[in-house]
């Protein structure tokens, strides 16, 4: 599907299900009003929600390259745009350096054959029908980076000193996600749209299931999102330090249907909680509370 093809929200939330992404209407239509204004999307959300998913799935649609930037503490420039192959440009300078001017020698050498595109830069020039660029956990960079990011984010452009402003052809489809370990700054989000990715309810939580692990018998899948569900609810995510997202839950339904789980009990849960919890605090803060989790709804 290309990205004139989308024409509603209806088919593009139709599309990402074909590829395996339940999207819920508030979110398909954020994403639509990205590609139809042509604006970036900044996603936000506790970790395990899908936003990264998200990007993988669009990409898919809409039939675009995805080219992912990883964000990190002290992430520089050169590693989200671009840098020079000093060795290519050093060779080239000894080999002319008896038959050419210093003038001539810097014009030759900085020549983008002699430049090495990084994320950013490969999304600005991907050729039709353009690339979906995921600038992942942006929240992770620090602020100077976030100022970089300001024109690209505006005007689908970057400036590189020796060769000037480069601009898209095609603009990327652009997915900011950020797990808010920190705020983002006011003129970043000014140049996105935003979606807040909260937990899935129960009923979409039990279609994901029931998607990604077929293999599963509709009573395993039930118990799986009715578990999940109540970790994610009072009293029980008071005493946790992150409850599972969605990766998690579907990780988990894959291996109790690996290990022939019929039905949930203390054992098999605290044989095969490592996979939704990956701190001591909140495997030991599990235990106590297994009977009330596994206990039957009040109305089932």
């Amino acid at each position: 599907m290309s990205q004139q093809s989308v024409g509603s929200v209806q088919a593009l939330t139709e599309a990402l299900a074909s590829v395996g992404y339940l999207a819920e209407r508030r979110l398909a239509t954020a994403v639509y009003l990205c590609l139809t204004l042509q604006r970036p999307l900044l996603l936000e959300g506790e970790p395990g929600v899908g936003k990264t998913e998200l990007a993988k799935a669009l990409s898919n649609v809409l039939q675009r390259p995805l080219v992912r930037l990883q964000c990190y503490d002290g992430m520089e420039q050169r590693e989200a745009l671009y840098e020079w192959n000093h060795a290519a440009q050093l060779m080239h300078m000894r080999a002319q350096q008896d038959r050419a001017t210093p003038e001539q020698l810097e014009h030759a050498i900085y020549q983008e054959k002699y430049l090495l595109r990084r994320p950013m830069l490969q999304a600005l020039q991907t050729p039709a029908p353009g690339a979906v660029l995921l600038i992942d956990e942006v929240d992770r960079a620090d602020a100077p980076f976030e100022a970089f990011l300001l024109e690209y984010l505006g005007e689908y452009q970057v400036s590189i000193p020796e060769l000037g402003t480069v601009r898209a052809q095609i603009p990327p489809v652009t997915i900011l996600t950020s797990n808010r370990t920190r705020d983002l700054n006011d003129a970043v989000k000014r140049r996105c749209l935003y979606h807040w990715m909260d937990y899935p309810d129960r009923e979409r939580e039990l279609s994901i299931v029931r998607q990604s692990v077929p293999q599963a018998s509709e009573a395993l899948a039930q118990q799986v999102a009715s578990f999940v569900e109540r970790l994610r609810s009072a009293p029980f995510a008071n005493a946790l330090s992150r409850s599972p997202g969605i990766a998690e839950s579907v990780e988990w339904a894959k291996a109790l249907v690996a290990l022939n789980t019929l039905q949930l009990d203390p054992e098999v849960v605290q044989s095969t909680v490592g996979i939704l919890f990956k701190q001591r605090e909140d495997l030991a803060a599990l235990e106590p509370m297994l009977e009330a989790l596994l206990a039957p709804a009040p109305d089932a």
